[in-house]
């Protein structure tokens, strides 16, 4: 998978935490610069092990296994992955569920974790298809590490200036950009054997 393959995938991937944040800075009453600074370093350490350990499986079960037909099967697979996260995000758009808006004092953790925690199930299915994909994981733990700081200011400061109106549009951005990529790896990697 080349740098642009990725880089559409770890942008998608990035706007949903971009409007999981946005959500939850439309919410608070002060933006604390300590604690997002320590809920960046949280955000950045979960998708990276999220990343890694989905590449890991990857590696795992192609340990022993190097034939034409495993090989066409990994890239199937990681193109369904891509094409299904891209299609959850445009439902996520379609359903544009409202918030209960009631300012806080700070970032309510345990219930931005709760809804982090399934962000971090799409990234481990993200970082699975990479590794069918036999991408290098340096260049993306960097990207998505980058990526998940910026995603996670940006979110929470558009948040708390503009509401929580933008994330559909993210959402649509993330998905279009899931889409793209699973298309452009059918493109690439499966429509060659056919």
């Amino acid at each position: 998978m080349n740098t642009l393959e990725a880089l559409f995938v770890i942008l998608g991937i990035s706007l949903d935490v971009f409007a999981v944040m946005e959500c939850h800075g439309s919410l608070v009453a002060t933006i604390h610069k300590k604690q997002l600074a320590a809920f960046c370093i949280l955000l950045m350490l979960g998708q990276g092990a999220a990343l890694g350990a989905g590449n890991s499986i990857s590696l795992l079960l192609y340990e022993n296994r190097t034939g034409v037909h495993e090989a066409l099967l990994g890239q199937v697979v990681a193109t369904a992955i891509f094409l299904c996260l891209g299609m959850r995000l445009f439902l996520k758009a379609w359903r544009n569920e409202r918030l209960d808006e009631r300012r806080e004092e700070k970032l309510n953790l345990s219930e931005t974790a709760r809804l982090y925690v399934r962000t971090l199930l799409f990234t481990l299915l993200a970082g699975l298809a990479f590794g069918l994909l036999q991408s290098s994981i340096t260049g993306l733990l960097a990207m998505i590490l980058a990526f998940t700081v910026i995603g996670t200011i940006l979110g929470t400061y558009t948040g708390y200036r503009l509401g929580f109106e933008h994330k559909t549009k993210a959402y649509i951005a993330g998905g279009a950009l899931l889409i793209v990529g699973g298309m452009d790896v059918a493109l690439r990697y499966i429509w060659k054997i056919i």
